[in-house]
């Protein structure tokens, strides 16, 4: 009788097996959400009659105020981040919308470019608050 040991995996492969699916495919899909989002702005900007415009319009005001304010979130577990950072986009969108309807100045184009500036400014606030952070503990 013969006893099969177990080679362990050597140190070059970092112990992962040969083909991993999984492995690539969150930077993918944050990828592809990007580029929708984007056509969606564009398409909602520049008036063209695509039947993709709604959708890709909708993902827009939908994904950019989410990713804001998920990267706000950094510190949470992924589905309370997902959670929060959803209705966060809804409460974003809904409060431009209001107020744009409250000084009578709606229009699809306004929306969209308040919602992207809105978002812009909530992750340039992330940005300059982490490197602060970054600055603050080299100084340390």
């Amino acid at each position: 009788m013969q006893t099969l040991r177990i080679k362990p995996p050597s140190s070059d492969r970092d112990g992962r097996s040969g083909q991993d699916p999984g492995r690539g495919l969150s930077p993918l899909l944050a990828g592809a959400a990007f580029v929708v989002a984007g056509v969606g702005a564009i398409l909602a900007l520049s008036g063209a009659d695509s039947p993709l415009r709604g959708p890709f319009t909708l993902f827009f005001l939908l994904a950019a105020p989410a990713s804001a304010v998920g990267a706000a979130l950094r510190g949470l577990e992924p589905f309370p981040r997902t959670v929060v950072s959803v209705a966060g986009a809804i409460a974003i969108d809904l409060l431009i919308a209001q107020g744009m309807l409250a000084v009578h100045r709606w229009s699809v184009t306004g929306g969209v470019i308040a919602v992207a500036v809105v978002s812009a400014l909530v992750l340039l606030l992330v940005l300059v608050r982490r490197q602060r952070r970054r600055t603050a503990r080299r100084r340390a």
